[in-house]
């Protein structure tokens, strides 16, 4: 846990690894809203297509055609946290399944890099999603 006052502390790592499993349940839901309501206003997708993704809306629409191509059963494991009190950072593994072209079910996965902010509720919100 680190030590960030008297009366605050934050054990990041476990909150991260919250984050992650709540972000792959609703993946896993092929939930593209509630995807989308874990970043915040201005955040930014970078894929491995190089598109720029900007807000949940954009965000929702990205995800949404994931999940219209076949993608399911993502899953994070996560490699590093660390933070303060207002930003954190995670680096995972990813792991999803997808459908080749001729319709069979293709493994895919890479790493992944989030940037969070955290909210004036204590929460946190990505503020940064790139993965390859």
């Amino acid at each position: 846990m680190t030590n960030l006052g008297p009366s605050t502390s934050f054990d990041v790592r476990a909150e991260i690894t919250a984050a992650y499993a709540a972000w792959d349940s609703a993946f896993n839901k092929a939930d593209a809203k509630a995807i989308a309501k874990a970043y915040v206003s201005n955040a930014k997708v970078l894929p491995p297509t190089h598109q720029i993704i900007t807000g949940p809306a954009e965000i929702e629409n990205f995800f949404a055609g994931l999940f219209a191509s076949g993608f399911a059963d993502h899953n994070l494991t996560i490699i590093d946290a660390g933070g303060d009190e207002k930003v954190a950072y995670g680096t995972a593994r990813w792991s999803a399944n997808g459908k080749g072209a001729d319709g069979s079910r293709q493994a895919a996965g890479g790493i992944a890099t989030h940037v969070f902010e955290r909210q004036a509720d204590g929460s946190l919100k990505l503020r940064l999603h790139t993965f390859n």
